[in-house]
């Protein structure tokens, strides 16, 4: 079952008082054209990259909602008191999930923001009137010519398509059951009635919500019922990786929160403009494979593999400062840091959303 989007109510007229700020900033294209390179390859593990896996926990910060398009009756799901509730993944142990998807959506956009990439998702309206710089639309990549995000987490054109080197797992939640939030209605975008959504014709950049204390909640009598994780919850997941260069891992590494230069979280899930999805990432330990042959001819992992403790903290500065040096875009990173810094004492926004 599926719902439309609620239409917000027109303006009035043209007294109505300047429209509120936004949850939301852009961060701005850099000035180069995105840097097209050959992708490594899938036929073999090579010696002078990285491979391996990293072991995240994440924690909810502000209430989460990943939908799976369907709603049930509130008793399908052990909740007698709502009639109707939009559902998240739950598992048969009753445990919330979040889909690899999400987490790399999620992580992606970020990961295109900060090292000069071509966009992976465009509005087509805007395509057909020219509104992206020509450069940044993804037609302008080959299977031979990939940008840094596509490198890594995969592309397609006509007739041809790059799987990537990162396999994202389900996160799953560390307890069972959920509770019940009750989001406001959100609005579709009006990028026509705000300025700051273009720049001399062209889109501003890349759009990202602000983290907020918390998330707006309506109530029961007022709000739309979601199967929820609440703050506190945590969920664990791994990120396999392979023939990445330490550049491309140390800024995997910055999107996850792990420099803390430029402390930011992510931002998953529905929501977002009231302020819900905010998760903090800790990387428990990682994997990396030293010896291939040694590794795939035994079903015991070695303890040499395993980075913990002051060797992991070591390991993930050290590939996060070589990527400050090859591949960052400092400016961007920078504007991207003002908009997903966490902690945030940023309330969230009142009013239509």
């Amino acid at each position: 079952m599926t719902t439309n989007r609620p239409q917000r109510p027109n303006r009035p007229d043209s007294s109505t008082p300047e429209l509120a700020p936004k949850p939301y900033q852009f961060v701005s294209f850099p000035k180069e054209r995105p840097n097209l390179q050959r992708p490594v390859g899938h036929h073999k593990y090579l010696s002078d990259r990285l491979h391996g896996t990293l072991y995240l926990k994440l924690k909810v910060q502000t209430s989460l909602h990943v939908s799976t398009g369907v709603v049930v009756m509130g008793s399908d799901i052990g909740n007698n008191r709502i009639p109707l509730i939009k559902t998240m993944i739950q598992g048969v142990d009753q445990k919330l999930s979040i889909g690899g998807s999400s987490l790399k959506g999620c992580i992606r956009s970020v990961y295109e923001a900060i090292t000069n990439s071509t966009l992976a998702v465009v509005t087509s309206h805007y395509v057909r009137n020219n509104k992206y710089p020509k450069e940044y639309l993804p037609s302008t990549q080959t299977k031979h010519e990939l940008c840094p995000a596509s490198r890594i987490f995969g592309a397609s054109g006509k007739n041809w398509g790059w799987q990537g080197l990162l396999d994202f797992n389900d996160a799953k939640c560390e307890k069972m059951g959920f509770t019940a939030g009750f989001m406001p209605s959100l609005y579709r975008p009006r990028p026509e009635e705000r300025q700051a959504y273009f720049v001399r014709d062209f889109v501003a950049g890349r759009k990202f919500y602000y983290h907020t204390i918390r998330a707006i909640d309506k109530g029961q009598n007022s709000g739309v019922p979601v199967q929820q994780a609440a703050r506190e919850y945590t969920f664990t997941t791994k990120l396999h990786f392979k023939n990445l260069l330490p550049e491309e891992l140390g800024t995997l590494l910055i999107i996850l929160g792990q420099d803390p230069k430029y402390p930011i979280a992510l931002k998953v899930g529905g929501g977002k403009p009231i302020g819900m999805g905010t998760m903090t990432v800790t990387v428990d330990k990682i994997e990396q494979s030293q010896n291939l042959k040694q590794r795939y001819s035994s079903y015991q992992v070695s303890e040499s593999d395993e980075i913990t403790g002051e060797n992991l903290q070591t390991f993930i500065q050290k590939n996060i400062q070589v990527a400050h040096s090859r591949l960052i875009q400092k400016p961007q990173l920078e504007e991207l840091t003002a908009i997903l810094r966490y902690p945030t004492d940023r309330e969230p926004p009142a009013g239509m959303y």
